[in-house]
């Protein structure tokens, strides 16, 4: 997808999206590789995808999932998992380096689970921005009851294009109006 608005840029939030989906890559999990960066300002704050804290054995080095191994289905078995997920793991950086992520936009590549959306609130974000879907439902409960916004990726690429063009189409009245003033100088 390659969503430009009416001046040919790449839309805000399909860039920041794809930082995401890049920083998946560095991802350990054998199940699913996840990717998020968080947006304070216009700026990134931190970066995050999901493997096993520093210094613990990753299981790509193992060999295998044991969750997959005993058999639980997605979302389920979590207390197994080795890894710490995409946006905790972004969240963590920002509290390692002492960055605040109050008022900030979290890009996900994936639905945050109810542990993530927690984490997400009392870290201050005010918006998520994911793709896909997770098996809970809690969690964007907890996030709709805290205030935070959420969307699907589509429906933030529909809803930014749109505030785009409004915004272009003010600009260039304003553009038409200089260029039919005089020049004093």
């Amino acid at each position: 997808m390659d969503n430009k608005n009416s001046i040919g840029r790449k839309l805000f939030t399909e860039w920041a999206m794809d930082i995401a989906e890049d920083s998946k890559i560095r991802s350990t999990c054998l199940s699913r590789q996840v990717g998020a960066v968080i947006i304070k300002d216009k700026q990134i704050i931190a970066t995050g995808y999901n493997g096993a804290p520093s210094g613990a054995i990753h299981c790509t080095d193992i060999g295998y999932c044991l969750r997959r191994k005993r058999g639980y289905p997605s979302g389920q078995g979590l207390e197994l998992c080795r890894a710490g997920h995409a946006e905790a793991n972004a969240i963590d950086q920002c509290a390692r380096r002492g960055t605040s992520c109050l008022g900030a936009t979290l890009y996900v590549t994936t639905q945050p689970c109810v542990f993530c959306c927690i984490h997400i609130i009392q870290a201050g974000i005010a918006k998520v921005i994911f793709k896909g879907e997770y098996p809970t439902g809690l969690g964007l409960e907890l996030l709709k009851e805290s205030s935070v916004v959420y969307l699907k990726y589509e429906d933030a690429l529909e809803i930014e294009a749109k505030a785009i063009k409004e915004k272009h189409a003010a600009e260039m009245e304003r553009v038409r109006k200089f260029l039919e003033s005089p020049m004093d100088f």
